[in-house]
């Protein structure tokens, strides 16, 4: 097994890799994945922010209830006698009288004598007076702040000593709330955002879906297409909407389209030329071959005859294969050239196709952009076709011009002309004018060279003539390297 052979059965055995998964559920499922992240993200900060809010609230409020209890305790006075308040209780009894807690939030006169005496004001979730153990630890608590558990959730707390004038002390303020409650409104939001989240993923799903669906349907019509495509038919095309990317990928799908069509089309021609022309030839060659004797003579004129048959083969051959490579993009080798020189040039080249009266009547100043050889052949080609057409002695004129862009190069001669039906017809392949001369022979390809040669530079071909009169033949080329794109 050669290594070549080894190669084509590695990489036609290799297993096929990626996932079975379709695109359009891959692009949702990224989108998804997407908002998810976003949305997972943003509960997430707002969690935090809320529950953050909430601790930085609470622990400002009993902050200020604490302060608010100190000042009191240096300015309290009796409502009723408007005397000084001496005695911890009472002083307690006078600030708890005057609050209104929020919801959740309690506020405590704690007295200590030989047991443990307190007081409250609020509604708490959890009846803090009858757990005795949870307000003895409070007041042995050694720091100012503290959190305990209850039943009803965490009890974050503040405490004051319940300090007179007289710098008495056997009580204390205690301000706290029960976190739980506070926490409730924000874990309510959160589960709001979160059930609304999940909400917005179903939606967001099916758009994506849908969006996926839009995005894919012209990838989706250029695999039909294609699939659609055969060698009998390249005339499938993908309609172009838009200007976007999308829109892009049609009309270079199109464009590629247009070349295989091309290349098919000239691959068919180049099939029918060859077998249409040469089939002649062959049977000429075939037929003397079986009829050829033993007289030596006889025999040297078959093999001219042959010979001609197969000069005159190659010719066919060797023009068919030109008409073929004019579809390539290397056809053209073109480069900035000097017209006057060019034009020069082919007139000295065209002077030796037969005894006519040549002219040059216009040489162009200046450059174009163009394939020198090219032009030449195709120029060459019109004056070959000009002394076919002529008889010795007859003018036959030579001229170039430069203007607007295009560069013109022509052929005129006093010809027996065409003929108007041929017009239209003649630079077509096989095609051969009536009015040349009876040996001007000639497959019929010349004018479709010159054709290709002139469409491959994105110029054309014109011709003017009249039957006796003469005929001009030009081709009209771009100059400038904008020009021929």
């Amino acid at each position: 097994m050669t290594t070549a052979t080894m190669v084509a059965t590695t990489v036609m055995t290799e297993p096929l890799r990626g996932t079975r998964v379709p695109a359009r559920v891959r692009i949702m499922a990224w989108l998804l994945g997407l908002m998810a992240l976003c949305l997972a993200t943003v509960v997430l900060v707002v969690a935090e922010r809320l529950e953050s809010g909430v601790d930085d609230r609470a622990n400002r409020a009993m902050e200020q209830e604490a302060r608010a209890f100190a000042t009191f305790a240096q300015q309290a006075k009796d409502p009723i006698t408007g005397r000084r308040i001496d005695a911890p209780g009472q002083l307690l009894n006078a600030h708890l009288g005057m609050q209104f807690p929020d919801a959740g939030e309690v506020h405590l006169g704690m007295i200590v004598t030989d047991r443990l005496h307190a007081s409250r004001q609020g509604e708490p979730p959890y009846e803090i007076l009858d757990d005795r153990s949870l307000l003895q630890g409070i007041v042995e608590t050694p720091g100012a702040y503290g959190e305990d558990a209850t039943p009803a959730g965490p009890f974050r707390w503040a405490k004051v000593p319940a300090v007179t004038r007289d710098g008495g002390s056997h009580g204390w303020f205690v301000t706290g709330y029960f976190m739980d409650g506070l926490h409730a409104e924000s874990h309510s939001t959160i589960t709001v955002l979160t059930l609304v989240s999940a909400v917005g993923l179903v939606v967001a799903a099916a758009i994506a879906w849908l969006v996926a669906g839009a995005i894919l349907a012209p990838v989706r019509t250029v695999r039909l297409a294609a699939a659609r495509i055969t060698e009998e038919d390249l005339t499938q095309r993908i309609p172009v909407h838009g200007r976007d990317d999308i829109a892009a990928l049609s009309e270079q799908f199109n464009a590629m389209l247009d070349r295989l069509e091309q290349a098919f089309t000239a691959q068919r021609e180049f099939i029918d030329d060859a077998s249409h022309e040469l089939r002649t030839p062959i049977t000429i060659v075939r037929g003397h071959l079986e009829v050829m004797g033993d007289d030596p003579a006889e025999r040297a004129e078959v093999v001219r005859l042959c010979t001609d048959e197969l000069d005159r083969m190659s010719r066919i051959v060797e023009d068919l294969l030109l008409l073929a490579r004019a579809q390539r993009p290397d056809f053209l080798r073109p480069q900035q050239v000097p017209v006057a020189e060019l034009t020069v040039d082919i007139d000295a080249k065209v002077r030796a196709l037969g005894d006519r009266a040549w002219r040059l009547e216009s040489v162009a100043e200046g450059e174009a952009w163009l394939d020198p050889q090219r032009v030449t052949q195709a120029v060459v080609q019109l004056a070959q076709n000009a002394v076919q057409h002529t008889t010795p002695g007859d003018e036959i004129r030579l001229g170039s011009s430069l203007r607007n862009g295009s560069v013109a190069l022509w052929i005129t001669d006093r010809g027996s002309g065409i003929s108007p039906g041929e017009l239209t017809r003649i630079f077509d392949r096989f095609v051969r004018g009536t009015n040349g001369r009876a040996d001007q022979g000639g497959a019929g390809l010349g004018l479709a060279i010159v054709k290709a040669i002139a469409e491959a530079h994105r110029g054309v071909v014109h011709v003017m003539s009249e039957p006796g009169l003469g005929t001009t033949v030009g081709v009209e080329l771009p100059s400038t390297v904008e020009e021929a794109r």
